[in-house]
């Protein structure tokens, strides 16, 4: 049984997601407390836009800015439940004030839970997650589903619920939020893949690992998972005693899988791989993850189909920028781990790598699984040292002052049919508000560079 919301709670953090998490429970009547370790700003990682301050007092509420241990401790000891902002540190006091009084913490997925008893379909993963959800959505949608893309992205899970017409949430499920979710279960759960993330936030790869497979330990006895057959940490948290569907690019046994050059489930084909907008390895293993997890959720084949063929990757996603002098440039600023460059660069033959930024707690040396494709490195940021040693003596290593300088160096590096790659393996707070400002940053770098040809020709 969905334990019901207190009636006062504390926000740690005052970033979008809590501040969508107020609205919502002040119009349900709730008693709040607010908090923010920065006060003229929202939290990293959650989106631009107005300071957690003024926010706060466009709520009419009164933000407490940094208070120490004693306070957070009085604080809690005053509230029915803690409500964490996503990516608030696990050692954070609150935590730990929290877990000594026995207090509760929910996230924004066990409020909406509270709150609204229709069909979730939760997708999380170290990457593709985005993908997946918006697919997943548009192939409900397409089988004349109501369906809404909610959770990690512009539209809050807690927000979401308000929208009276949709049938079915498909949900994009953080480590964040499921770190620190008590109730939250989806009727489709699945998980597309795991590697080493946001160790800063976590504090360990086990407690990054038990976030994400806490989404099929709450799976009720009527819900599905779906899972990658490729990928063993996936598997071998799968529960023997759930109904499961897995999907896999290279083996005949999964019930969503690659045959020859289609994509092919339980039902029968699906699409041609050279029907789905790009077709690159995690594209194929996206779509088979998109369409499993929509079908379960009540979409047809045929609106699964029409998803594949017409959804097409966000930007910032292995994007392509332009061609200059016979190089491709790619725009792949949303891989912030090595897990997600390691994908990128396998996806191409020969890469200048342009990589750096602020690291969350990972160990860079994985990036030394797709050296193979590397022809040389330019670094930037925080973590252009790090980044450095990874390659010392492997591959030519320049580091960059800023963004123009490193499209100079790499285009420098670069040969007639060489990729310019922006795929940074680290976050982007150290230089800018989030990765699609860094992507934008390269894009305009590389238009400049372009301009700059051409006037010298």
């Amino acid at each position: 049984m969905i334990p019901a919301v207190p009636q006062k709670l504390l926000l740690a953090g005052f970033g979008a997601a809590n501040q969508a998490a107020a609205r919502s429970l002040l119009a349900r009547g709730h008693d709040l407390i607010v908090f923010d370790d920065r006060s003229d700003a929202g939290v990293p990682g959650e989106g631009a836009g107005r300071s957690a301050d003024s926010a706060a007092a466009t709520l009419g509420l009164e933000l407490e800015a940094s208070p120490d241990a004693a306070r957070l401790d009085t604080l809690v000891r005053s509230v029915g439940a803690v409500v964490p902002t996503p990516g608030l540190p696990h050692d954070h006091p609150v935590l730990a004030a929290a877990a000594a009084h026995g207090v509760a913490t929910m996230s924004e997925f066990d409020l909406a839970a509270a709150w609204d008893s229709r069909p979730v379909a939760a997708i999380t993963g170290t990457s593709g997650k985005t993908t997946v959800t918006e697919t997943a959505a548009a192939a409900l949608t397409a089988s004349g589903v109501a369906a809404a893309a909610a959770g990690n992205n512009d539209l809050p899970l807690v927000s979401a619920i308000d929208r009276g017409d949709t049938e079915v949430f498909v949900v994009e499920a953080s480590s964040f939020r499921l770190g620190h979710s008590r109730s939250f279960e989806p009727g489709t759960a699945c998980w597309l893949n795991f590697g080493p993330d946001h160790l800063d936030v976590h504090g360990s790869l086990a407690a990054y690992e038990a976030a994400k497979a806490s989404l099929w330990r709450r799976l009720p006895a009527s819900g599905t998972a779906v899972a990658n057959l490729d990928d063993p940490t996936v598997m071998s948290h799968l529960r023997a005693d759930r109904a499961s569907w897995t999907f896999s690019t290279g083996s005949a046994g999964a019930a969503w899988r690659l045959e020859d050059d289609m994509l092919t489930g339980p039902h029968g084909e699906l699409v041609a791989v050279e029907e789905l907008p790009r077709a690159l390895p995690h594209d194929i293993a996206n779509a088979l993850a998109a369409a499993a997890c929509a079908v379960a959720a009540g979409a047809s084949i045929d609106g699964a189909r029409r998803a594949l063929r017409d959804c097409r990757p966000g930007a910032h996603r292995l994007q392509r920028i332009a061609v200059v002098g016979d190089v491709l440039y790619i725009d792949d600023s949303k891989a912030t781990t090595p897990h997600a460059t390691v994908a990128a660069l396998r996806s191409f033959e020969r890469v200048v790598l342009i990589a750096g930024g602020r690291n969350k707690g990972l160990d860079l040396s994985a990036l030394r699984a797709a050296v193979a494709t590397v022809r040389s490195v330019v670094t930037l940021g925080e973590a252009a040292d790090e980044l450095a040693a990874v390659f010392a003596g492997v591959r030519a290593v320049q580091e960059a002052p800023d963004m123009d300088s490193a499209v100079a160096l790499a285009a420098a590096a670069a040969e007639p049919g060489d990729t310019v790659m922006l795929s940074p393996a680290c976050a982007s707070f150290d230089r800018y508000r989030g990765y699609a400002e860094r992507g934008e940053d390269f894009s305009r770098a590389v238009a400049e560079h372009a301009r700059s040809r051409i006037s010298a020709a």
